[in-house]
C-alpha cells in the first residue's frame, strides 16, 4: 500500500529532491562562483529536476483510466513547463544574492500546484493553496532593496491570509453538513440540501477564498502592487502557473463536489447557487479589469489589471461546467499562461536593462530588438483575441461552451458583455505596441542572454502554434 503511495506522488517526490539537492549545492559546491554561474547552474537543476518529473508523468499517462487523471497529469506537465520557463527567464535577473533559495521556492511551489491539481480531499486542498500561497508571498518579498517589492508580499500575505479564513470556514460548513471531505462524497449528500442557507453561506465563503486566489473583483486588490513590485520571475510565475493550477481545482470542486448546488443564472431570473454568484464576480472582472488598464502607464500594472479581466473570461469558462466547458476552460487558462509568461519575460528584461517599465521605456524597442519585439506583438494580440493566435480560440472556445451550457442560451448576457469589453481591450494592448513600433526611441541595442531569449521565443511560438493548430492542446483535455 505504501509503495503504492510513494508511486502516486512519485513525480512531485522527484521536483521536491530536485529543489533539496539544488538548494545544497548552491549553498555548498557553487556558493565562491559568480552570480551567473550559480544562476545557470540553478536553472540547470531545476529544469533537470522538473524534466525527469515530467518523463514519469509521460510514462504512466497511457496507463491511466479515467479522462480526469488523464487530463491532471497532462496539467501537470504544463506546469512543470512554465517551471522550467519561469527558471530561465530568471538567469538575467539581479534582484538578489540568494539563488538557491529563490529556485529552491520555485520548485516547492511547483509542488504544491501539483498536488492541488491531483487533491480531490477538501483538506489537502486546503493545505496545497496554503504551501502554494506562502512560497509565492516569499518570492514576491525577494527583492530586499525595493520597498515595492516589501508592500507587495505585505498586501499580498495580508489578503491571503483572509482569504484563506473565509475558504477554511466554507470547507468547514461543507464539512459540517455533509460529514465528508471527498469531493465525491460531498457530491453525492449535497443532492436533498440545494435549500439548505448554511450551503449558501458556505459557497459564498468558497467563492471569496478562490476569488482571491484567481484575482477576480472585488478580491483583486493585491494584484496591480504584487504583479509591480514582486521580481520579476516571481510575478511571472504567479500570473500563469498559479493561474493554471487554481482555476482548474476551482472548476474541479464546484462541478463535482457542487453539481446539485449550482442554480441557474439567466439574465433577470437568476436561480441560487454558485452560478449566479460567479457570473456577477466574472461580469465584474471583465468590466473592472479592461476599464481600470485603459489608465495604467506602467506595463506591468496594466498586465495585472489585464489578467483581472482574464479571470472574467476564464469564470465564463468555470460557469459552463461539464466536458466542453472543462475543456475549453483548461486551454485558455493554458494558453494564457504560455502568453502573459512570454510577456512578463520581455517586460522583465526590458526593466532589468532600462530600470522602468513605464511606456515610455518601450519606445522605438523594434529598432533595439527587433526579434523580442515581434514575440511582444504576437503577446499583445493574443491576450487582446486576434485571430490566428491562441487568446482568439481560448476565448471562442469558451464562449462558445457558455452558450452551450444550460437552456435558452442563459448566458448570452455574459458572453455578450465579455465580447464588449474585449473589444475595450484592444485599446490598451494597441497602447505598448504603439511605443514599441511607432515611438522613437534610443537607438542602444538591447542585450539579452540565449537562455532569457531563446524563452521568449518558445514561449511565441507555442501561441502561434497553438493558435494555428489549437487541437494539439485542445484534444488531450477532451
Amino acid at each position: 500500500m505504501y509503495f503504492d503511495l510513494l508511486k502516486s506522488i512519485a513525480p512531485e517526490t522527484i521536483v521536491a529532491l530536485g529543489a533539496f539537492l539544488l538548494l545544497a549545492t548552491d549553498l555548498g559546491i557553487a556558493r565562491k562562483c559568480s552570480m551567473r554561474c550559480r544562476q545557470n547552474t540553478a536553472a540547470l537543476l531545476a529544469t533537470i529536476g522538473c524534466l525527469i518529473s515530467i518523463g514519469w508523468l509521460l510514462r504512466s499517462a497511457p496507463d491511466l483510466r479515467a479522462n480526469l487523471d488523464y487530463v491532471q497529469a497532462i496539467l501537470k506537465v504544463v506546469l512543470l513547463l512554465l517551471t522550467i520557463s519561469v527558471a530561465w527567464l530568471s538567469v538575467d535577473s539581479d534582484f538578489t544574492n540568494h539563488i538557491g533559495e529563490f529556485f529552491a521556492l520555485l520548485l516547492f511551489a511547483t509542488v504544491a500546484m501539483m498536488f492541488l491539481v491531483k487533491s480531490e480531499n477538501l483538506l489537502m486542498i486546503f493545505v496545497s493553496l496554503e504551501f502554494l500561497s506562502l512560497c509565492l508571498y516569499t518570492m514576491v518579498a525577494f527583492n530586499k532593496q525595493s520597498i515595492r517589492s516589501a508592500e507587495a508580499a505585505l498586501k499580498y500575505f495580508l489578503f491571503g491570509g483572509m482569504s484563506a479564513a473565509f475558504l477554511l470556514f466554507g470547507f468547514s460548513y461543507v464539512y459540517g453538513l455533509t460529514g465528508e471531505l471527498d469531493l465525491t462524497g460531498i457530491g453525492r449528500e449535497l443532492v436533498a440540501r440545494n435549500a439548505d442557507p448554511l450551503l449558501i453561506a458556505a459557497l459564498v465563503m468558497i467563492a471569496v477564498g478562490f476569488g482571491f486566489k484567481i484575482a477576480a473583483v472585488p478580491f483583486h486588490l493585491w494584484a496591480p502592487d504584487a504583479y509591480q513590485g514582486a521580481p520579476g520571475p516571481a510575478a511571472a510565475f504567479i500570473a500563469s502557473g498559479s493561474k493554471v493550477a487554481s482555476f482548474f481545482i476551482l472548476a474541479k470542486v464546484l462541478s463535482t463536489g457542487f453539481a446539485s448546488a449550482a442554480g441557474a443564472a439567466p439574465w433577470r431570473n437568476f436561480t441560487t447557487g454558485w452560478l449566479p454568484l460567479l457570473a456577477l464576480l466574472a461580469a465584474a472582472s471583465v468590466i473592472v479589469g479592461n476599464v481600470a488598464a485603459i489608465a495604467q502607464s506602467s506595463v506591468r500594472r496594466l498586465l495585472a489589471y489585464s489578467a483581472v479581466a482574464h479571470s472574467g473570461y476564464a469564470l465564463i469558462g468555470v460557469l459552463a461546467f461539464g466536458e466542453h466547458g472543462l475543456s475549453a476552460l483548461l486551454y485558455y487558462v493554458v494558453t494564457y499562461a504560455f502568453t502573459v509568461l512570454g510577456a512578463f519575460g520581455v517586460v522583465t528584461l526590458l526593466e532589468q536593462r532600462t530600470g522602468s517599465d513605464q511606456f515610455a521605456a518601450f519606445a522605438g524597442l523594434n529598432k533595439r530588438a527587433p526579434l523580442l519585439s515581434f514575440c511582444m506583438l504576437i503577446f499583445m494580440l493574443s491576450l487582446a483575441g486576434i485571430p490566428p493566435l491562441a487568446g482568439f480560440f481560448g476565448k471562442f472556445y469558451v464562449f462558445a461552451a457558455a452558450l452551450g451550457a444550460g437552456k435558452d442560451l442563459a448566458l448570452l448576457w455574459l458572453v455578450i458583455l465579455a465580447i464588449a469589453m474585449s473589444a475595450v481591450s484592444l485599446y490598451y494592448y494597441l497602447q505598448v505596441l504603439k511605443q514599441i513600433y511607432v515611438v522613437p526611441g534610443e537607438p542602444t541595442p538591447l542585450r539579452a542572454s540565449w537562455p532569457t531569449k531563446l524563452t521568449i521565443v518558445l514561449m511565441a511560438a507555442a501561441v502561434l502554434a497553438l493558435g494555428l493548430a489549437p487541437n494539439l492542446l485542445l484534444k488531450t483535455f477532451r
